[in-house]
């Protein structure tokens, strides 16, 4: 059987856009005789659709989307996922052959943790189906309901299922891609079936989702696998009857046949028969390896900006107020790769804190990347802030108050330059800075997307060195990653002045943040106390300027917004 896996690039709410990608994918497919094409979860509108789910309108015209793309399934089978209305709503796998929809199957799991919020649009679907193509029966699943250990794999296993197909919206985080993989290579191997995961690509909002699709045999080999961060049609020629003689060698199946009693009723439809290979070719699909981890954190920033500027129409582009220091570095760098850096424009905003080094690194930068620059002083927009203030001011020390001012006369420049030229602003702090409240609200934290806003500081300085290895030559001058990092609002300023050192600091973050930590436990795992209670005071003070903060990339396992959810008046603390 040739089988093909297509991992798309949706739009949510494109409903016409994304059936002339699932079309494309279709005809490319038959061109290379496939007998059946898997699509990603919900790829008819994009997924996660939120609450566009709760728009009768909306679902109507899903399901007129989806009978067009059902025409189209003539001489091959297809499995769509889509929005399926019965009653209820389910998120639902379409089986396509012959020119219409032959059967749905319903998503039974529906994940509630993390980012994910299902319950509150679906309901969970109960019955099986298993698809005959020729002889070989082949049982859908939609992603996690092959997450389980058990049903429904287990179920379509005893059915006779020799390939559990599974149609996925999987999101990455860092090291995503080799948990996924492992985890499907148990379950092929747990029910002596072939496992084709198919999984969409591309941004959308602040989640990415990496492709990586893949083909298991039963024994928990990789047969195939697909390049991460784009597009591709991976399609392979396997022998899913393979599975008969393990089946027979292998009694576990007839055990737990034997425990249930009841096995549960499986319905097959009968989709089509197998087509013979294009002049009798074999295809060879291939393993693409997995990418190095700063490779992937590479490539997931860029493909994240580059989905977020585009399919929300910043055709102009992008502006970042470089520094001079690491974080705007990285961040112009990244920008410039993702979008050209013609549309990246760099702008210096000096006051008269800002060394000469970091003027002329600002400078270096947008050269060594090619982008626009400008320099715009900010010395008399904030005297005039300052002198109408004075009479308010009066009697008290300069503090925080008047470095802040300083911090949102650049964010008042850069959304202005973003009006009138139509320019996204791309905010520049880190998640480390975003954690502790090393940010000004409407200061350094304006704009409509903060690329590095799921990165700590010390994946900054990593990322830089990679960038310009991977460049083959010095995209980031030197002098910037040498550079002690300061905000550069008083005289003498260096971050260390005001948090622990980074290292140190992203360590408890990780811990606490993304592990929830106690303190307790903290302080046990050999980390120094003062700097625990200090990280963790200073986080849990912050959650009211993260509420406000713009989406960014989610590049770790849990990131602040969807996944993080504390609330901002909380006397606990622990």
């Amino acid at each position: 059987m040739r089988i093909a896996l297509a991992q798309i690039n949706s739009v949510v709410g494109d409903l016409a856009g994304n059936a002339e990608r699932v079309t494309a994918r279709i005809e490319d497919a038959k061109r290379q005789s496939v007998d059946h094409v898997t699509f990603p979860e919900l790829i008819v509108t994009g997924y996660p659709p939120e609450d566009l789910l709760l728009r009768p309108g909306f679902i109507r015209a899903a399901e007129r989307t989806l009978a067009d793309l059902a025409r189209s399934c003539r001489g091959i089978t297809a499995l769509i996922g889509t929005p399926h209305f019965d009653r209820d709503l389910y998120n639902a796998c379409a089986i396509c052959a012959g020119g219409e929809v032959k059967a749905m199957y319903r998503k039974r799991f529906l994940p509630n943790y993390g980012v994910f919020d299902e319950d509150r649009y679906f309901a969970p679907g109960r019955d099986l189906i298993l698809l005959e193509i020729g002889k070989t029966l082949i049982g859908p699943t939609v992603c996690e309901d092959l997450w389980q250990p058990g049903p429904p794999a287990t179920d379509l296993a005893l059915g006779g299922a020799e390939l559990i197909a599974n149609i996925s919206a999987s999101p990455y985080h860092v090291g995503k891609e080799r948990e996924r993989e492992e985890m499907f290579v148990t379950r092929a191997r747990d029910n002596s079936s072939f496992v084709a995961f198919c999984n969409a690509v591309g941004g959308q909002d602040e989640l990415i989702f990496d492709g990586h699709s893949c083909v298991i045999d039963d024994e928990g080999n990789v047969l195939a696998r697909a390049p991460g961060f784009e597009e591709a049609l991976l399609v392979v020629d396997i022998d899913p009857k393979d599975v008969v003689g393990r089946r027979l060698r292998d009694v576990r199946r007839r055990a737990l046949a034997r425990e249930r009693e009841n096995t549960p009723h499986v319905a097959i439809v009968h989709v089509g028969t197998e087509k013979p290979p294009a002049n009798g070719t074999r295809a060879e699909a291939g393993v693409v390896p997995f990418d190095g981890e700063l490779e992937q954190m590479r490539r997931a920033l860029e493909l994240g900006l580059h989905d977020y500027v585009d399919k929300n129409g910043f055709r102009d582009g992008v502006v970042v107020g470089v520094s001079g220091g690491i974080d705007s570095a990285v961040t112009a760098a990244l920008a410039a790769e993702a979008l050209g850096p013609e549309r990246v424009h760099c702008v210096s905003m000096p006051s008269r804190y800002s060394s000469e080094g970091t003027r002329a690194d600002a400078k270096r930068l947008a050269e060594a990347l090619g982008c626009p620059f400008a320099e715009l002083p900010i010395g008399g927009v904030v005297d005039a802030f300052t002198e109408t203030l004075r009479e308010q001011f009066a009697g008290r020390e300069a503090d925080l108050a008047e470095e802040n001012i300083q911090a949102r006369a650049r964010g008042v420049l850069l959304m202005a330059l973003s009006n009138k030229f139509g320019w996204m602003l791309v905010a520049t702090g880190n998640k480390s800075e975003l954690s502790v409240g090393y940010a000004t609200l409407y200061g350094d934290m304006a704009g409509g997307f903060a690329l590095l806003k799921d990165v700590y500081k010390t994946d900054v300085f990593r990322l830089a060195l990679y960038l310009n290895e991977h460049a083959g030559r010095e995209l980031i001058p030197q002098s910037i990653i040498d550079r002690a990092p300061s905000a550069e609002l008083r005289d003498n300023q260096l971050d260390q002045d005001s948090l622990p050192p980074y290292p140190e600091l992203d360590r408890v973050l990780e811990q606490y943040v993304e592990h929830d930590r106690t303190l307790e436990e903290l302080s046990e795992d050999g980390l120094e106390a003062d700097v625990v209670h200090r990280a963790v005071g200073m986080i849990d003070r912050a959650e009211y300027k993260r509420r406000q903060a713009p989406p960014g990339v989610k590049l770790r396992p849990k990131a602040f917004g969807r996944d993080r959810r504390t609330p901002i008046t909380n006397r606990w603390r622990g």
